[in-house]
């Protein structure tokens, strides 16, 4: 009984996401492969830190995106696309293209934040490389600096289909 009762209160604390928008044909042809369940692999090829404290929350009880079946994977070789955060710099854009390829075909590759979409702050650095689109194809792209926890999600879920 007392268990029962913090589950039903722990539940009241995670946020109602709704439903998730309608992407591009990508997306959808993306959700209807995956059918509920998004294993990514996340890299770093460059940020500032606050794109990946944004995807940290999104798995903690509040957002707890692994209720649709969105999970963040160790190995390339286990996931169904790659979840990339920060502008491309020269020391990254070898290793993001090689961890591209251990992914399984067929992939998708997620760009989170201003500046894996556009190189946000860092465009024109010296040690920038470019955009992860600039690098490898990327299908989904979400905006922000640094995007809203529910923002990733709902995301997250129209390529997921959930």
């Amino acid at each position: 009984m007392r268990l029962q009762s913090l589950f039903t209160r722990m539940r009241g604390l995670a946020l109602d996401m709704g439903d998730p928008a309608p992407g591009p044909p990508v997306v959808q042809d993306a959700a209807k492969r995956l059918r509920g369940s998004l294993q990514l692999r996340h890299v770093d090829a460059g940020s500032c830190n606050g794109c990946e404290m944004e995807i940290a929350s999104i798995f903690s009880p509040v957002y707890d995106a692994e209720r649709f079946g969105i999970r963040l994977e160790a190995s390339p070789r286990h996931a169904d696309g790659l979840l990339v955060t920060g502008p491309v710099t020269r020391n990254m854009a070898d290793p993001l293209r090689k961890t591209l390829e251990a992914v399984p075909r067929p992939r998708v590759v997620v760009a989170v934040g201003d500046c894996a979409r556009d190189c946000g702050v860092f465009r024109g650095a010296y040690g920038v490389e470019g955009a992860v689109g600039d690098i490898v194809p990327v299908d989904l792209e979400v905006p922000g600096c640094p995007p809203d926890p529910a923002a990733i999600v709902n995301a997250l879920r129209g390529l997921a289909g959930t």
